[in-house]
């Protein structure tokens, strides 16, 4: 039963914090062993994981089936290959090689030394600072209209450092969107684009270790997690969506900047085991 009520727990926190550039993993590895749950592992972190990305694809249903519509109908007919909807379809294709390529080459990397405390509570300080200079410096003139190939694989680049705990998926990809120039909920509308074929892939391939490998629970608590992610992570897009419209990332940032030095120093006192 105790295994049950964490799984709701840790379920709430990955659907608050999937879509936040604040990390989700970062929280689902932090926050467990401040509670003195321990480690749910890797393969936890990433199955759950597919209930928010199922949560955006429910949210973004109409334009994820005309992306895939546009995208097969360009590969049989040129004249649709100019459309922004297949060049989208190619964008997240590319966007996501990185990350994919990455995650396979260091998935051992990933599962052990990558979930150190002290390397995750620097990164989320790092990113902090980087979304705020990106946030500052960024303009805001271009439109997924003028979203390129090269931004697109720049940007899929930027979410491939999301391997490491603590960067923020949806934190790097919207950083290198400002810093390239991409008005706010641009950034934010191709970053849940892009991160659904990564975290899905991550999550199916990990299913694997569900029953034993490093993860914490069982079945019956990674799927309620899962579910419980999903629900509120549905609600955590639309709310991002109209808060990246009017409002800054300011708030993000200082939190990442805390929450990151408030991990380095439960560490080094010995509060919590790194």
């Amino acid at each position: 039963m105790v295994d049950y009520l964490q799984a709701i727990v840790l379920g709430i926190i990955q659907g608050l914090t999937e879509f936040l550039p604040i990390s989700s993993s970062a929280h689902l590895r932090i926050l467990p062993e401040v509670f003195g749950w321990g480690d749910p592992g890797a393969a936890f972190t990433a199955v759950i994981q597919i209930g928010t990305e199922l949560a955006v694809l429910l949210y973004f249903w109409r334009d994820i089936w005309r992306i895939a519509a546009m995208w097969l109908r360009s590969l049989f007919k040129a004249e649709y290959r100019g459309h922004l909807d297949a060049r989208m379809g190619w964008f997240i294709i590319f966007g996501s090689v990185p990350i994919v390529v990455l995650g396979v080459l260091f998935q051992d990397t990933i599962k052990s030394e990558f979930r150190s405390l002290w390397l995750i509570g620097t990164t989320l300080i790092v990113g902090g600072l980087v979304l705020g200079l990106a946030d500052r410096v960024g303009s805001t003139d271009k439109t997924l209209k003028q979203l390129s190939l090269r931004d697109a694989l720049l940007m899929g680049v930027a979410q491939a450092f999301a391997l490491i705990p603590g960067v923020s998926r949806s934190g790097a990809t919207l950083s290198m969107g400002r810093f390239l120039g991409y008005e706010r909920e641009t950034a934010t509308r191709y970053a849940f684009l892009l991160a659904i074929p990564a975290v899905i892939g991550a999550g199916v391939f990990e299913l694997k270790d569900v029953p034993d490998g490093d993860n914490l629970y069982g079945w019956g608590p990674t799927i309620l997690a899962t579910v419980v992610s999903f629900a509120i992570g549905y609600a955590a897009i639309a709310w991002l969506l109209r808060y990246v419209s009017t409002h800054s990332y300011t708030p993000f940032v200082v939190y990442r900047i805390a929450l990151g030095a408030a991990t380095l120093l439960l560490v080094a006192t010995g509060a919590i085991a790194a």
